[in-house]
């Protein structure tokens, strides 16, 4: 049972959480004040704090910052007046876990709580916890992630060649280092090759070598990427992008299991792994003939799709952790914490550039952090640019894409307040004012409404 220490100098509000937090199964102790609350601290351990901001003598902000000292993973939910949002901000700076406005719903306010007692058992856990497997510092717990490590485990010890097929930024050469981790040939060498960023005229040179004098530039003998590569695996990264003469030739290395250096006649045998990667579909590349079929067979023995971050948005808490304090090492700062409303933002976000456009995401906030609080309004997200005005059912212009010259102008955040505010205000008008029902429109939670409805004046 989670015990929890309430704070607030009103007799009704103390009282009142007292009775909602033992009826939802919790134990409940109270004090007037941050002197006694303190004091209670030193009698006994607690999972939550419950404090009001404003109280006499020592308030809820003093009182954070004391408590912070001795139990500095200590979850605080301030309570403040509807009129006085700038304290939650300055309580959210401090450390706080989040905040509430007066008058607040029961729903809400049990939801908070929820949130915050669920963080600090996972945090005991994660702390404790021996990792199952190690996937090559691929992050997730969703069931999406857990079906990939499934068939990581299942693939690795065989010589299958795989194909993984996935967007940009979803992972897919970490995917291919567990594989290799794996595999019977991990105490070889695990070679990556970008098919893209070789020229064609170098191609070959690259992937089987060449000799001495083969062409102009062969100062000397040199070892292909396969040769590299022998008894271990070559990552073959944007495999969709190889012009039809260098499918071929790979083609025959793959049946053949063989191939000579350019400018020699000795054939040199190699035991490779081939694992590929593409943000293609091959299949389709196939039927409008740019991509060979019997190539394709030959790489995608076993086919592994890794989902975009959108269809796996319950790992973002993990990745947004794991981010946050291996950023916080690169820049030697004190390791932020992400406020509940910037989380939900992500939450509502779907990603066009996956894991690779959130770690840029939380490396930027947290280089710019002047606080232990990263707040929403400190997260970059990127914004779909349209050509054409959007329109409401009327086909009036609900507002008018800058040109580019005046996008640059204004600056990334500019233009995504303004375009976030519009889109609030139509949601508003539409719904006659209801902010659940906007923000049902929006596809956000009530809370996150509620903050932007705030942060922009609206109403």
């Amino acid at each position: 049972m989670s015990t929890i220490l309430v704070v607030d100098d009103e007799l009704s509000m103390r009282e009142f959480l007292k009775i909602l937090l033992e009826k939802e199964g919790y134990q409940a102790v109270t004090a007037s004040d941050g002197e006694k609350a303190l004091k209670a601290m030193e009698m006994q351990e607690f999972d939550l704090v419950i404090s009001d901001i404003r109280m006499p003598g020592m308030g809820g902000l003093e009182l954070l910052d004391a408590a912070k000292k001795a139990a500095p993973d200590l979850p605080f939910i301030m309570i403040t007046a509807f009129a006085s949002p700038e304290d939650a901000v300055q309580a959210m700076k401090h450390g706080a876990y989040d905040y509430i406005t007066k008058p607040f719903k029961l729903s809400e306010i049990k939801a908070i709580i929820t949130s915050a007692i669920a963080g600090q058992t996972v945090e005991a856990k994660n702390a404790n916890a021996t990792p199952r497997h190690d996937y090559a510092n691929i992050i997730g717990d969703s069931p999406e992630m857990r079906n990939i490590f499934d068939q990581i485990d299942r693939i690795a010890p065989t010589h299958a060649n795989v194909l993984i097929i996935g967007e940009s930024g979803t992972g897919k050469e970490l995917v291919a280092q567990a594989i290799h981790q794996k595999s019977r040939g991990a105490q070889n060498n695990f070679v990556p090759i970008t098919c893209n960023a070789i020229p064609e005229s170098l191609f070959e040179s690259e992937l089987f070598g060449h000799m001495k004098g083969s062409f102009t530039g062969a100062s000397s003998n040199k070892i292909g990427l396969f040769e590299l590569a022998n008894n271990g695996s070559a990552f073959l990264d944007e495999i969709g992008e190889l012009t039809p003469l260098i499918q071929t030739k790979l083609l025959r290395v793959l049946q053949e299991r063989e191939f000579k250096r350019v400018g020699d006649t000795k054939t040199i045998k190699v035991n490779v792994r081939i694992i590929s990667a593409t943000n293609r579909d091959l299949e389709q590349e196939i039927l409008e003939k740019r991509f060979r079929e019997d190539l394709f067979y030959r790489l995608a023995v076993v086919p592994i799709r890794m989902p975009p971050l959108r269809e796996r948005k319950g790992d973002v808490p993990l990745l947004v952790n794991h981010f946050l304090k291996k950023y916080s090492k690169t820049f030697e700062k004190d390791a932020p914490q992400l406020s509940s409303y910037a989380m939900e933002v992500l939450m509502s976000y779907d990603f066009p550039g996956n894991v690779r456009e959130l770690e840029n995401i939380i490396e930027r906030g947290v280089a710019l952090s002047t606080s232990n609080i990263i707040l929403p309004e400190s997260l970059t997200l990127s914004t779909q640019r349209r050509t054409t005005p959007e329109q409401d059912g009327s086909g009036n212009a609900i507002f008018t894409m800058p040109s580019e010259e005046e996008l640059f102008d204004l600056g990334l955040e500019k233009v995504t307040s303004r375009f976030e505010k519009k889109m609030i205000e139509l949601a508003l008008k539409k719904a006659d004012n209801s902010k659940m029902k906007a923000a049902e429109l929006l596809k956000i939670s009530f809370r996150s409404i509620r903050y932007k409805v705030k942060k922009y004046d609206i109403l």
